[in-house]
């Protein structure tokens, strides 16, 4: 009985291994699509590892580059702001977006245009949720001490405004809205969401854009010049996940 466990034991911890390593095999095939000049078989690898919840900074860097490979400029530049969103203190990264928006020829404007939006980004670069965490618990603590020691409570109300400083970016982030990027370099406003949609006017590729609604496979957005109106949602790819 004894010798049965520690097989089925071994066998569970010998399944784990394998399930862990397939990912890392995946990636390294779809990297390896890459260098043998196959970009849009490698995306659809590093596509499936993403919809698997394979997510990370480096997967994302290899999709903007076998974006670029293909010509796919908004897709890359989609594809290094999701990077940076898992990784934003990442230098390098903020180098390759900086390279691309000039490629493209975008303001740096047309990359931020929700100013809450760039707040949740430096929150998450500084973690300023789990100071905000941290500094509520040393309050507590404090206020704790304070009364059992009839102390001075001025070090926990000190605590504590950290805290309330820390998570007001982090509750401020929260209000932005989603954003998404023009990946199709023939995207259009259209008036509705429909097939049967007038277009309005042509989007640029790679401009980061507002999400006002989604309905169906169609985004309410709007541009950087404050028009508003439906795209395909296979033309502006939100960078958020749902």
């Amino acid at each position: 009985m004894r010798r049965a466990a520690i097989l089925v034991g071994a066998g569970a911890l010998l399944a784990t291994a394998v399930a862990a390593q397939v990912p890392a095999d995946r990636f390294r095939a779809a990297n390896a699509q890459v260098l043998a000049g196959d970009p849009p078989r490698a995306i659809a690898g590093y596509a499936a590892l993403a919809r698997d919840g394979h997510e990370s900074s480096a997967l994302y860097w290899n999709w903007a580059l076998a974006a670029s490979a293909r010509g796919a400029g908004g897709e890359a530049l989609w594809a290094l702001l999701r990077a940076r969103d898992l990784a934003p203190g990442d230098r390098a990264l903020g180098r390759e977006i900086e390279r691309t928006r000039e490629r493209l020829g975008l303001e740096a404007a047309e990359l931020a245009p929700e100013p809450l939006a760039e707040l949740a980004r430096a929150a998450r670069r500084f973690r300023l949720g789990l100071v905000a965490a941290l500094c509520a618990l040393i309050s507590v603590a404090l206020h704790a001490a304070a009364r059992v020691r009839h102390g001075s409570l001025r070090a926990a109300g000190f605590a504590i405004g950290l805290a309330a400083c820390a998570a007001l970016p982090v509750l401020l982030g929260a209000l932005a809205k989603p954003l998404a990027v023009v990946v199709a370099g023939a995207a259009s406003l259209h008036d509705q969401a429909s097939p049967q949609a007038r277009p309005l006017s042509p989007l640029r590729e790679g401009e980061v854009v507002p999400v006002l609604e989604r309905s169906g496979d169609w985004l309410r957005i709007e541009d950087a010049s404050g028009a508003r109106g439906w795209a395909r949602a296979a033309d502006v790819r939100e960078l958020q996940r749902r």
